[in-house]
């Protein structure tokens, strides 16, 4: 496989051209993209200021060294969703799970950090587990399967969330609006499969490829008979689903135990319940803003709304979102580093080989 291709060496280079050479449809991305991030820094800073920049600062510096354990224990539910993923695969085929857990790293860095819209870091992820072996086919089908199990994880663990707060808010005022957004992220994870299923993939799979021209991603979903049959195959077997959904599942609710610790760091502990309600409620905002890199201001927002629901003050409310920032970037830069280093590594070794 073409390392120039497939790894992040080449693309990194030749940026500044690409942007310039990009045919239209490119560019509407990058311009979503960026507009999304214009948008999301602005009503960052617009936020933080109005809520005053020092209380919050003292309040997130109030959690001291616990804002590295919150960080350290987010690769709990990384890593269960690494084995949502690896789940998927026949125990007689696939690479070891230290590749699942790998790729989905570089792929959360990449989509948390990137201005990607959350394709990049899935194309990335394909690229890294189809260079272990896997055939591009099965590795492109197996992530659009997981994402599809991890969306669903995501209605089954937001349903809890709603439920929750439903509890906590004791009325009957929210039930309409409740059940409305749990209907509609239903039919829309359903439509998704239904999509799938029938082979449409591989006409949108086409259709990415000349939207973000990612070279590696065009080689892993050229043959669209081969993505859908690869799709069809994850779908086949119920047992690996139901796996899949489990773990996925459960990588969500863990991830609720990052926002107990980080109430608990900050003064202001919560119960789990309460946990899961926040948590929940924040990555369902954070989904829906997927044209704003990071969620940036958004996640903010979001959070502003949901400490008044709780009885947070707006600086803890705010403290809370920016210690989730914190973790990003402790994780996220390391593992774009990763990334990088790795594609050059690979592009040195392929001209070497090619040299000799």
């Amino acid at each position: 496989m073409n390392a120039d291709v497939c790894d992040p060496a080449g693309p990194v280079q030749d940026a500044s051209h690409s942007m310039s050479t990009a045919p239209p449809p490119t560019r509407r991305l990058f311009l979503v993209a960026h507009v999304g991030m214009v948008v999301g820094l602005a009503l960052f800073t617009t936020l933080i200021a109005y809520e005053g920049l020092r209380d919050i600062t003292r309040t997130l510096a109030s959690a001291g060294i616990g804002l590295l354990w919150v960080t350290l224990f987010h690769l709990v539910p990384l890593m269960a969703s690494a084995l949502g993923w690896w789940a998927l695969f026949d125990a007689t085929a696939r690479p070891p799970f230290r590749v699942y857990g790998w790729a989905r790293w570089i792929a959360e860095s990449i989509n948390q950090l990137l201005p990607a819209l959350h394709v990049g870091g899935n194309i990335v992820r394909a690229q890294l587990l189809a260079r272990s072996g896997v055939p591009g086919a099965v590795a492109g089908g197996s992530v659009v399967a997981d994402i599809t199990l991890h969306l669903l994880g995501q209605l089954c663990f937001t349903t809890l969330g709603l439920g929750l707060l439903l509890a906590h808010v004791g009325g009957e005022t929210l039930a309409g609006p409740v059940l409305l957004g749990i209907l509609t992220m239903a039919l829309t994870v359903a439509g998704f499969f239904v999509v799938q299923r029938r082979g449409i993939f591989g006409m949108l799979s086409r259709v990415i490829g000349h939207i973000v021209q990612a070279g590696e991603w065009s080689a892993l979903s050229s043959n669209a008979a081969a993505l859908d049959d690869a799709i069809r195959g994850f779908y086949a077997d119920r047992r690996r689903l139901g796996r899949s959904v489990v773990w996925h599942f459960l990588s969500w609710v863990l991830g609720a135990g990052e926002m107990w610790l980080a109430a608990r760091f900050l003064g202001h502990p919560i119960g789990l319940a309460t946990a899961v309600a926040i948590e929940s409620l924040a990555e369902a905002v954070r989904t829906a803003s997927f044209s704003v890199p990071g969620a940036l201001g958004v996640q903010e927002g979001g959070f502003l709304i949901l400490g008044r629901i709780f009885g947070f003050t707006p600086d803890v409310a705010i403290a809370l979102s920016l210690s989730k920032r914190v973790r990003e970037v402790a994780l996220g830069v390391p593992g774009l580093i990763a990334w990088q280093l790795r594609g050059a590594s690979a592009l040195v070794g392929a001209r070497a080989r090619a040299a000799g």
